[in-house]
C-alpha cells in the first residue's frame, strides 16, 4: 500500500543500523562472487527464523557494489551473531577468507551504527512502508513534526 500522506517512522528503544555489501572488482569471475552473493540469504533465512538473535529488519539493492540496510536490536545482538560458530555467518566469512581472502575478485563492507533515541528522523512520502517503516512504527506526520528538526525533537 502506498502512503500518499507524508510519515515518519519510529522504533521503540536503541538499536543499530548495519550497512553491508559487496562490490563485484572482477565481474567476469562469477565463480568467486557468487560464492558471497549466495551467502546472504541462507543467513537472513536464519535471522528471519529466530526473533531472539536481535534482527528486526532488511533491504537490499543489487548493482555492482551491493548494499543492504539492516536493523537490529542492539550491537550485542549484531556482534553475538557474527561470532556464533553455530550460526551461518562465521563459516562463510571463514570461507570467504579461504578462497578469495586478498585476491581483489570481490569487496566486501559493512558500517556499524548504533542508534539512540532522539539522534534520528525520516520522513516517507508516496512510499509503502520502507526502511525503518518497515522495522519500527510508521505513523502520519502530524502536529510538531513537520520539520527535521521537529522530528528530532521528538524521537
Amino acid at each position: 500500500m502506498i502512503h500518499k500522506q507524508r510519515m515518519t517512522a519510529q522504533l521503540e528503544g536503541d538499536f543499530v543500523l548495519f550497512l553491508i555489501g559487496m562490490r563485484f572488482n572482477q565481474p567476469w569471475k562469477i565463480h568467486k562472487w557468487l560464492q558471497v552473493l549466495s551467502a546472504m540469504p541462507k543467513m537472513l533465512r536464519e535471522l528471519s527464523a529466530e526473533p531472539e538473535l536481535g534482527f528486526i529488519h532488511s533491504e537490499q539493492w543489487f548493482g555492482r557494489t551491493t548494499i543492504m540496510v539492516q536493523y537490529w536490536r542492539s550491537m550485542e545482538h549484531l556482534l553475538n551473531y557474527a561470532h556464533n560458530t553455530e550460526s551461518e555467518h562465521l563459516p562463510a566469512w571463514r570461507e570467504f577468507n579461504r578462497k578469495i581472502g586478498k585476491d581483489g575478485s570481490v569487496g566486501i563492507w559493512h558500517e556499524t551504527y548504533a542508534v539512540s533515541k532522539g539522534s534520528y528522523e525520516n520522513i516517507y512520502a508516496n512510499l509503502p512502508a520502507f526502511g525503518l517503516g518497515q522495522a519500527g512504527k510508521l505513523q502520519r506526520v502530524q502536529g510538531k513534526q513537520e520539520s527535521a528538526g521537529d522530528r528530532l525533537s521528538s524521537t
